[in-house]
């Protein structure tokens, strides 16, 4: 089930506060159903897959093709169609759709987003230079990246050369991150720490592709209220 991902809305960030008096940072978002469009079986593509549908859409703003297709579906337009391959088509139907209870017992997510843009930036604020020296000599480029190529021989700027550009606004994948707490009354999933994006991004999460032993912050909690009930050995 969880070979799927879901799309969210980045709402902002908070903080959650358990028992034991820690403070843990959190991203929240707002979680959108996803409808399963259409099943992709192995005997006509090839591979096993599943196309889900999210979001709404103004009936305006769709193309004629799409109306079609839609409408062939017997289903609502939707903004976003994404595809994942899966192992078994027998637990998606047509029309089915999945919300936040797919996460029901997954403990840690991966999340994938655009970062916020800054725009043009110079060498220092993009890849982290030094920058020039601040006296003996050095004049009007103190933020400057330094040399950028050769002379005769190659004579050229290779390429990848770490230059002033544009900044961010691209895709991100966040691994392995906590899941604090899911409300599913109001579509709501709570995450550890930040995640790239500005507020109102589309954020996709879906199951983490690692396989992590580390404890949640519960179970931690859990652990230490359970060592304090046991007794020490004594010493002999």
């Amino acid at each position: 089930m969880n070979e799927i991902a879901l799309i969210g809305k980045k709402i902002g960030m908070t903080r959650e506060f358990y028992k034991t008096g820690q403070l843990v940072p959190v991203t929240v978002l707002k979680m959108e159903k996803a409808r399963v469009i259409h099943v992709i079986e192995e005997e006509k593509r090839g591979y096993k897959a599943v196309q889900l549908g999210y979001g709404k859409i103004k009936n305006s703003k769709i193309t004629k093709s799409m109306k079609g297709y839609f409408a062939k579906k017997n289903t609502e337009a939707k903004k976003k169609l994404k595809e994942y391959k899966i192992s078994k088509t027998e637990n998606y139907k047509e029309g089915n759709e999945f919300g936040l209870e797919i996460f029901k017992d997954v403990r840690f997510v991966d999340t994938k987003s655009r970062t916020i843009g800054k725009g043009f930036a110079g060498a220092m604020k993009r890849h982290n230079f030094g920058g020039l020296r601040a006296t003996h000599g050095v004049s009007v480029s103190h933020r400057s990246h330094g040399s950028t190529g050769q002379r005769q021989d190659p004579g050229k700027v290779f390429k990848g050369k770490k230059m002033a550009g544009h900044m961010g606004d691209k895709l991100r994948t966040m691994q392995n991150i906590e899941i604090i707490k899911t409300d599913l009354e109001n579509e709501l999933l709570y995450l550890k720490g930040s995640i790239p994006g500005s507020k109102n991004s589309e954020i996709l999460v879906k199951q983490s592709v690692k396989n992590i032993n580390k404890l949640t912050i519960i179970e931690k909690i859990q652990k230490a209220e359970q060592a304090k009930k046991t007794p020490d050995k004594k010493k002999k």
